[in-house]
């Protein structure tokens, strides 16, 4: 039986440790604020660059018309542009309300970082995570991507804590809110069902340790059910994955080196995060959650480095982003562990400087697009006359969405004529236009024409057109007037006869 003193003592600490309970309560909630603030400020700056524009295409769509496009392309996308379409319907299409939902989803990310943080280690740590997170380049540069990464970090994290929360205390609820975000995850980006291996593997480290009875089997039991739902989009999103990165290229065992760099947004702030990684494993009171940790961070990106041997490759730095949260949570044990406890916040501030550059730049006008597509819309918008019609490059060149970029930022009173689409891609339930066979035909009685081209068009305004489109323009149209804007060339073409 307790002493008495114990029973005392006991007493007076149980208090004390409630209170401190209720003093990190708020930690989330700043957390999540200060990286609202960070990834909103200046978020409408940057000029879209072409994933965000294919995102603005389809959320501008009626949702019958989105529907028909997913059955055809970007189905992997379907959820998130679901999600935008309606945002888009509710707050307008300006870039900063395309961007915004990203800011609050990593936001949201933000405060599952400081619960997991603090869950696995202590309030310290969790502080650590939630500044380091909030201050990376890379939360500024998805949290201002109208795309669905910022999402997918969402729900993994969102996951992890779940599991962690499951397997500290197993309820039925806990199991039915990890499967709804594997749901999520899979259904925003199918690539991020990787984060399931390390989890599998935390599940087994656990019931190793622990042999507690039900707890493999309630994992696989709710990852089914999270599964369930994603499998018709894997059936399909196969169909299409030819199409959409098919330029992806088979990694080398040297390219882990570019990504690490990339999937922080900075050299330099990837090498300080993987320094303070390291720490906490020779930490012995925090060595077991940062092995977890680390599986977390490392075992995903070693998987799709695997699995992109094959025909096709996955590798690339946004598609592991959801790993970002582990590597944050683990650099911020790392930060903890220093001693003395000055030199964690010594550390932090000399990683958060590493990253001012990057930081400054990512609200910069080109921050993410290198071609001005606003200033190539206003040269238009300007010498515009009703009738007029529009050729942007294509053919191989389809890709940079050089057609989405000049109707993004032209003003509702120019309406331009894409002489070339035979159907338009709202007509083929395709992101891109049906081109027309025979240019020459499709010409009609066009009198004047702007012709959108991608780099330096002094000596070529037809550079990387196709062929037979050259041929139309040239037989039929003299170039009036060129103009150079920054990654674009505009030329006005007019009839001859």
């Amino acid at each position: 039986m307790p002493t008495a003193t114990q029973t005392t003592n006991a007493a007076a600490s149980a208090p004390a440790r409630t209170g401190g309970r209720r003093r990190t309560g708020p930690d989330w909630l700043w957390a999540a604020l200060l990286t609202l603030a960070v990834t909103a400020f200046r978020g409408g700056t940057p000029q879209l660059w072409r994933d965000e524009l294919a995102s603005w295409n389809a959320a501008s769509r009626s949702t019958g018309e989105l529907f028909a496009m997913l059955g055809h392309v970007d189905a992997v996308s379907g959820l998130y542009y679901l999600l935008l379409h309606g945002w888009v319907s509710v707050f307008g299409d300006s870039a900063a309300m395309l961007r915004l939902p990203s800011a609050l989803a990593m936001a949201g990310s933000a405060a599952l970082v400081v619960l997991t943080a603090r869950a696995l280690f202590d309030r310290r740590t969790a502080v650590f995570a939630g500044l380091l997170f909030a201050l990376l380049p890379v939360v500024t540069r998805y949290g201002t991507e109208a795309r669905s990464y910022a999402f997918v970090v969402l729900a993994v994290s969102a996951a992890t804590w779940l599991l962690l929360r499951a397997l500290e205390r197993p309820r039925p609820g806990r199991w039915a809110g990890y499967a709804v975000a594997v749901a999520a995850a899979g259904l925003l980006h199918m690539v991020a069902l990787l984060f399931l291996l390390p989890h599998a593997m935390v599940v087994a480290l656990r019931w190793w340790r622990d042999r507690r009875g039900r707890t493999a089997l309630s994992f696989v039991l709710a990852v089914a059910a999270g599964l369930l739902p994603v499998i018709p989009l894997v059936l399909l999103g196969r169909q299409q994955v030819g199409r959409q990165i098919n330029w992806i290229k088979t990694p080398r065992l040297r390219d882990i080196a570019g990504l690490w760099d990339n999937l922080f947004a900075s050299p330099l702030v990837g090498l300080g995060i993987a320094a303070l990684a390291l720490l906490p494993l020779a930490w012995s009171r925090g060595r077991r959650p940062a092995v977890e940790l680390m599986l977390l961070g490392a075992v995903p990106i070693v998987a799709v480095y695997v699995v992109s041997q094959g025909s096709t490759s996955y590798f690339i730095d946004r598609y592991v982003l959801f790993t970002v949260p582990a590597w944050a949570v683990l650099a911020a044990a790392g930060l903890a562990a220093l001693r003395p406890r000055a030199a964690g916040a010594a550390g932090l501030a000399a990683l958060v400087l590493l990253g001012v550059p990057d930081q400054r730049h990512l609200r910069t006008e080109q921050a993410k697009e290198t071609s001005d597509g606003r200033a190539a819309a206003r040269v238009i918008a300007q010498g515009y006359r009703p009738g007029d019609g529009f050729v942007p490059v294509r053919g191989a060149d389809r890709v940079y969405m050089v057609d989405f970029q000049i109707e993004y930022y032209l003003p509702g009173r120019v309406q331009l004529r894409d002489v070339f689409a035979a159907r338009s891609a709202l007509d083929a339930d395709d992101l891109f236009p049906q081109e027309c066979e025979r240019p020459e035909q499709c010409l009609g009685d066009t009198r004047r024409i702007w012709l959108v081209t991608r780099g330096s068009g002094k000596d070529d305004p037809y550079k990387r057109l196709p062929t037979e489109q050259v041929r139309a323009l040239k037989g039929h149209y003299r170039v009036a007037s060129t103009t150079e804007v920054r990654g674009l060339h505009v030329s006005l073409l007019e009839r001859t006869g």
